[in-house]
C-alpha cells in the first residue's frame, strides 16, 4: 500500500518555525566569546602580546588562539565551553584557567619566572652541546630561553661561534659562515646576521654547527655552515627593533625590522638606509731587474655607497604539517669613487725621467632584488625529521658604472694620457631544490634531493683614450664578456645513529655545463663537466662531557665570475688584475678528526685536518715593460696539514674569554711556464676575545687579531695584528641599547705583499684605517633591541 507525504498544515508552521529558532539558539550556545585583561602581578601594567590559547582538556591539542592587544584586552571565540584556557608571555610563567564556562573571565594576572622558578626547576634544563654525525648540535636551555636574548647571544654561547659587538657572526675565526634557518637560507640572516635580532632565544630550539659538510649540501667550498633550528609553537607577537648609527668615516644609517607572529602567519621586514665611505691609501714599486727601470706609485682614494634596503616576507602555516614561505628582496645603491695616484719613473741610475698625477672619478648606480619561495611539509605528527622541502630561489644584480681618468704630468712624459672606462652589467642567479628525509627507524634515517642553479652574466666593457681632442674607442681592450654556468645536482645519504655510536655515508653528483664567451673577438670557452662528491661522517660520545667527531668529504671551488672574467680597472696601469676565461675548477679532500670535552664553565674543540687539493687557483704576476697583470691559473696541488683549537672560558659570572688557534703547515707543487716552484710553509691565525659585563647593565669586548705572515708561489704575503673594541649599554630591561665599536683600533690593518722573481719584483702596500661607530637601537614588543649595522645587504 503506497503511502503519500502530506505537507503539514499551514496552522503548524509558526510551530516548526519556533522549533528550528530553538535549536538554532542550542548550537549556538554550544561556543562561547572569551575575553578578558591579561596584567602583570602588580595588577596594573597590562601585558601586550600575550598568548592565549584554547586547549582541549582531554587531548591537549591547541583549538584557537589569539593574542592582546596594547592594552591587554583579548577576544577569543572558542567552539565549546568546558575548555582549558592557557595565557603566556615571555618572562612570565604560564597561567592555566580549567573548565572555562564564563564569556568575561575578568582580570587574569602573569607572574614573573622569578617568583615561581623553585616550582619549575627541571634537571637538564641548562644548555649542551652534543656530537651528531656530521655536525654539533648545541641544544638551548632554560638558562638561555628564559633570559630574553636575542638569537645572536645565543650563538655567541656556542662552542666555535663568536659573535662580536657589532653583530657580526665567526666560526672557527672565518667570517665566511652560511646561516641558515630551519635548513634553509632566509634573508633575516642577511647582513652579517644583525636581522636575527629579531629572533628571540625562547622561539630557538637549537643551533647546529657544521663544519665539514656531508653530500646533502652543495659541494661549492665554504667556511662552514650554521643551522638556526626553530621551535614548532613559537611564542606569537609583535618583535621589532629601529636603529640609527653614526661614525666616522661616514658610517650613518637608520633601520627599521619588525616581525609579526599569529596563529597562521609570520610576517617580517626590514627597512634600512645609509651612508658609508671607505677610505684608503696604497703604494707601489714595480721594478724591471732586467732594464733596472723603477715604477713608484703612492695614492688615496675614498668610496661612498649610498643605499637602500627592503624586505618583505611571510611564513604561512597552512595547518600544523604544511608551510609556505615566500620573501622578496630589493636594493638600490648609488656609488661614487675618487682617487689620485703619483707615479714616478726611475731610470737604473736610480735618476727620475717621468712624474705625473692620475686622478679618478667613478659613478655607478647598483639596483638588486632577490626572492625566495618555500614549500615545507611534515609527514609525520610525532616525527617532525620525516619532511620534505622544496625551495625556489631567484636573484638578480645590474650595474652602469662609467669612470673618468685624468692625467696630470709635472716631469718628462706620462706613460699613460687620459681614458674614459664604461661598464654595463648584469647577473641573474636561479636556484630550485628539492630535499627529502625519511626517518626508516629510531636509529636509521635517509635522505635525497635534487638541486639545479642557473647563473646568467652579461659585461660590457669599453676603454677610451683622448686622441685628437676627443675620446675613441681602444678595440683591443673593449668587448662583451658573456657567462652561463648551470650545475645539477643530486644526493643521497643513509644515517645510523643510537646513543653512544652513529656513521653517515653520501653520495653527491654534481653536473656542470659552463661556456664564456667574448663576443666581440669571438673567443669562446665550453666546459662540460660530471663529478662525484663522497661523504663519510661518524661520531662517538664517551660520556656527557666528552665526545669525538670524524669526517672526510670531497669538495670543489668552481671559478666565480670575475676569476673569468678578463677585464680590469685602469687606475693604476702598472698593476691590474684580471680574469682567465680558461681557469678550471679546484678539487680537495678534506679529513678532520674534532674532539669536544666541557666541564662545568670550560668548553674546549681540538681538531687536527688534513686537505688534498689539485689544480689549485691562485693568482700570479705576468710582468712585462714595467706592467704587472695579475691573473688566476690553476697550479699544481698543495697538502695542508693543521690543528686547530677553540675554547670558552667563564671563570666569573662577568667574564667570559673565547679564543680560536689555527695552524697549518702546507707542500705546494708548482709549476709556471716550464719553471718548478716547489716549496713547504706554514701559516697561522688566532683570534682572543674577552667579555666584560659591568654593573649598570653595560657590556664591554675587547677582541685582539694575530695572522702570520705566509709564502706564496712567487713571493710572499706579510702578517698583521690589529684589536676591535666595543662597549654596550642596555637600558629599559634590554629594549633600548647604546653601543660604541672601533674597529682597527691601532690602524695595524695593512695588506701588504710582494714578489720577488728572477726578472723583476714588485711591492704592494694598502691600508683602510680605524672605524668608529655609535649606535642607538630600541626594540618594541617582544623584540629586543638589535644592533644595526648599516651593511649593505648584498
Amino acid at each position: 500500500m503506497k503511502q503519500h507525504f502530506t505537507p503539514p498544515n499551514i496552522m503548524h508552521r509558526p510551530i516548526l518555525i519556533a522549533l528550528f529558532v530553538f535549536l538554532c539558539t542550542c548550537v549556538r550556545a554550544q561556543s562561547l566569546e572569551l575575553t578578558g585583561r591579561v596584567v602583570e602581578s602588580s595588577g596594573e601594567a597590562a601585558v601586550e602580546f600575550a598568548t592565549v590559547k584554547a586547549i582541549d582538556p582531554a587531548s591537549g591539542d591547541m583549538l584557537t588562539g589569539t593574542t592582546t592587544d596594547d592594552g591587554g584586552v583579548f577576544l577569543l571565540k572558542v567552539p565549546r565551553p568546558g575548555l582549558t584556557l592557557e595565557v603566556s608571555f615571555l618572562g612570565f610563567a604560564p597561567t592555566r584557567i580549567e573548565g572555562v564556562q564564563a564569556a568575561d573571565l575578568g582580570t587574569i594576572i602573569l607572574k614573573p619566572d622569578g617568583e615561581t622558578l623553585d616550582e619549575v626547576l627541571v634537571t637538564g634544563e641548562r644548555s649542551t652541546t652534543e656530537f651528531r654525525l656530521d655536525k654539533r648540535v648545541f641544544n638551548v636551555g632554560k638558562d638561555l630561553s628564559s633570559s630574553g636574548a636575542s638569537a645572536l647571544e645565543v650563538l655567541n654561547n656556542v662552542p666555535s661561534v663568536t659573535v662580536n659587538i657589532e653583530g657580526q657572526i665567526n666560526l672557527r675565526g672565518s667570517g665566511g659562515v652560511q646561516i641558515l634557518i630551519d635548513g634553509k637560507p632566509s634573508v633575516l640572516t642577511a647582513d652579517n646576521g644583525n636581522a636575527l635580532g629579531t629572533i628571540t632565544a625562547d622561539m630557538i630550539e637549537s643551533v647546529e654547527v657544521i663544519t665539514n659538510p656531508s653530500a646533502k649540501y652543495q659541494a661549492e667550498g665554504t667556511a662552514g655552515i650554521i643551522n638556526i633550528v626553530l621551535k614548532k609553537e613559537e611564542q606569537r607577537g609583535l618583535n621589532g627593533s629601529v636603529t640609527v648609527n653614526t661614525g666616522t668615516p661616514n658610517n650613518h644609517s637608520l633601520g627599521l625590522s619588525v616581525n609579526r607572529r599569529t596563529t597562521k602567519f609570520n610576517l617580517f621586514g626590514q627597512v634600512g638606509v645609509g651612508y658609508r665611505t671607505f677610505p684608503e691609501v696604497n703604494r707601489g714599486i714595480n721594478r724591471d731587474l732586467t732594464t733596472g727601470t723603477t715604477v713608484l706609485s703612492e695614492g688615496e682614494a675614498d668610496k661612498n655607497e649610498q643605499f637602500y634596503n627592503l624586505i618583505l616576507g611571510t611564513d604561512y602555516h597552512i595547518n600544523d604539517r604544511n608551510v609556505l614561505s615566500l620573501t622578496g628582496h630589493l636594493a638600490y645603491e648609488i656609488e661614487t669613487e675618487n682617487a689620485l695616484t703619483d707615479f714616478r719613473v726611475l731610470n737604473s741610475t736610480n735618476t727620475l725621467t717621468d712624474a705625473w698625477r692620475r686622478t679618478e672619478a667613478t659613478d655607478a648606480t647598483n639596483p638588486k632584488w632577490q626572492y625566495e619561495l618555500n614549500y615545507k611539509r611534515e609527514f609525520d605528527a610525532e616525527d617532525k625529521d620525516h619532511v620534505l622541502i622544496v625551495s625556489a630561489l631567484g636573484n638578480s644584480f645590474t650595474k652602469d658604472q662609467s669612470s673618468e681618468f685624468t692625467t696630470n704630468t709635472s716631469e718628462g712624459q706620462a706613460l699613460f694620457g687620459d681614458q674614459r672606462t664604461a661598464t654595463d652589467f648584469g647577473e641573474t642567479e636561479y636556484t630550485f631544490k628539492v630535499d627529502y628525509t625519511r626517518p626508516v627507524s629510531e636509529a636509521v634515517t635517509v635522505e635525497t634531493g635534487l638541486q639545479y642553479e642557473f647563473n646568467d652574466v652579461g659585461n660590457d666593457f669599453s676603454v677610451s683614450d683622448f686622441i685628437d681632442d676627443d675620446f675613441q674607442l681602444v678595440p683591443e681592450l673593449s668587448n662583451r664578456f658573456e657567462y652561463n654556468q648551470g650545475v645539477l645536482g643530486a644526493y643521497a645519504t643513509g644515517a645510523y645513529e643510537s646513543d653512544s655510536w652513529g656513521v653517515k655515508a653520501g653520495l653527491r653528483v654534481e653536473q656542470t655545463d659552463l661556456s664564456t664567451l667574448l663576443v666581440d673577438t669571438d673567443e669562446a670557452n665550453a666546459q662540460n663537466y660530471l663529478n662525484l662528491f663522497p661523504t663519510l661522517h661518524t661520531s662517538y660520545k664517551f660520556s656527557e662531557a666528552v665526545s669525538v667527531q670524524a669526517g672526510y668529504s670531497r669538495r670543489i671551488f668552481r671559478p666565480r665570475l670575475w676569476d673569468l672574467n678578463p677585464f680590469f680597472n685602469i687606475r693604476n696601469n702598472f698593476n691590474v688584475r684580471a680574469g682567465n676565461p680558461n681557469l678550471q675548477p679546484e678539487f680537495t679532500d678534506s679529513y678532520e678528526l674534532t674532539g669536544i670535552v666541557i666541564v662545568g664553565d670550560v668548553s674546549l674543540n681540538a681538531g687536527i685536518y688534513h686537505r688534498y687539493t689539485t689544480d689549485v687557483v691562485e693568482r700570479v704576476s705576468f710582468f712585462r715593460d714595467n706592467v704587472n697583470v695579475t691573473q688566476p691559473v690553476n697550479l699544481g696541488t698543495s697538502r695542508t696539514n693543521g690543528v686547530e683549537l677553540n675554547g670558552k672560558y667563564r671563570p666569573v659570572r662577568w667574564l667570559t674569554l673565547n679564543g680560536d688557534f689555527n695552524y697549518n703547515h702546507f707542500d705546494r707543487t708548482a709549476e709556471l711556464e716550464g719553471v718548478s716552484y716547489d716549496f713547504s710553509a706554514e701559516r697561522f691565525n688566532g683570534r682572543l676575545v674577552t667579555k666584560f659585563e659591568l654593573p649598570l647593565d653595560i657590556d664591554f669586548e675587547v677582541a685582539g687579531n694575530l695572522r702570520s705572515g705566509y709564502r706564496t708561489v712567487q713571493g710572499r704575503v706579510s702578517g698583521f695584528s690589529y684589536a676591535d673594541v666595543g662597549l654596550r649599554k642596555k637600558v629599559l630591561k634590554g629594549r633600548m641599547i647604546f653601543n660604541v665599536s672601533v674597529r682597527d683600533a691601532f690602524a695595524s690593518m695593512i695588506d701588504e705583499n710582494e714578489a720577488t722573481q728572477p726578472d723583476f719584483y714588485l711591492y704592494n702596500y694598502r691600508q683602510r684605517g680605524r672605524f668608529v661607530t655609535v649606535g642607538l637601537s630600541y626594540g618594541f614588543g617582544k623584540g629586543e633591541a638589535m644592533e644595526f649595522g648599516g651593511q649593505k645587504q648584498f
